[in-house]
């Protein structure tokens, strides 16, 4: 089980709210998470940015970012469930979208 995300790509479906049944993947380096529609071959240009994890037990974490289009998006994952919560907000609206991780590829 990775302590951080460094290397690994996500990808989760949301059950609910304005993203229902879209699927995501955030692949993390260092310091940096990208993001895409996972139906899409390759990331926009701006779906990038600066990125803070925190584990929370052996099977639980969270992960947050600021987009570049002035969104937060912050993520709990249970990874013994499947289950994640995001709240995605700014300086408007704040949203809690709940969904499922699909897959999890570490780094070997």
């Amino acid at each position: 089980m990775p302590t951080d995300l460094r290397g690994t790509t996500i990808r989760w479906t949301y059950a609910d709210g304005p993203m229902k049944g879209k699927h995501f993947e955030h692949s993390f380096t260092d310091d940096t998470v990208t993001w895409k529609d996972a139906g899409e071959p390759k990331p926009s240009a701006d779906s990038h940015a600066k990125y803070e994890f925190q584990r929370i037990s052996d099977d639980v974490y969270v992960v947050s970012y600021l987009s570049n289009h002035g969104f937060t998006l912050t993520t709990v994952v249970d990874e013994r469930s499947g289950a994640i919560v995001s709240f995605a907000s700014n300086e408007k609206d704040l949203v809690v979208q709940r969904g499922n991780l699909e897959r999890t590829v570490a780094p070997a």
